[in-house]
Parts: C-alpha cells; structure tokens; sequence
C-alpha cells in the first residue's frame, strides 16, 4: 500500500493541473513530508523531463541502507500511479 493507494491525480495534494513538472514537484514534496515525519528522511525532486525523475534523499534516508528500497519501491512505485510513461527514478 502507498501513501496515495486509490487517490485520484486531483486528490492528496496532488493537483490535477499545471505542468507535468508542478505536478511531479507537488507529488514528491507530499511523499517528502511523510517520510520525514515517520521516518526522519527526506526526498527533493532535482530534475523531471517527463520521463526520467532524479531525486536527492536526505535526513535519515541518507546513507541508510534501506534508502533503495525507499527510493524504488515506495518513490518509485507512488510516482508510476500519477506518472505511468516514467521510465527511471534515481538518486543523485
């Protein structure tokens, strides 16, 4: 289960307008703000090109060795539910 399971684009903070990089930033700085509350982390998107999503893991997320699976399969497969033609997330 994500932090968005069955939400609609326009829902969960997550505007169903603006630009595709409005969106993306809305959607990461909602994914950002659960995971630095629960688990003192933190994601920033760095770049979006409508394809490839680069994002910078801070806080607890940096260095954990867990931050992999949080980046691909919680980032990534929250992401993929709003953004389906993504084809890469990574971490810079």
């Amino acid at each position: 289960m994500t932090l968005f399971a069955g939400a609609q684009p326009e829902t969960n903070g997550v505007p169903a307008k603006g630009t595709p990089e409005e969106r993306m930033r809305a959607l990461i700085e909602a994914l950002s703000a659960y995971i630095e509350a629960y688990h003192g982390g933190a994601v920033e998107m760095v770049s979006f090109d409508g394809e490839r999503l680069a994002i910078k893991m801070s806080g607890a997320c940096d260095g954990c060795p867990l931050s992999a699976v949080t980046l691909h399969g919680w980032v990534e497969g929250t992401v993929k539910q709003f953004f389906p033609d993504l084809k890469k997330v990574e971490a810079v």
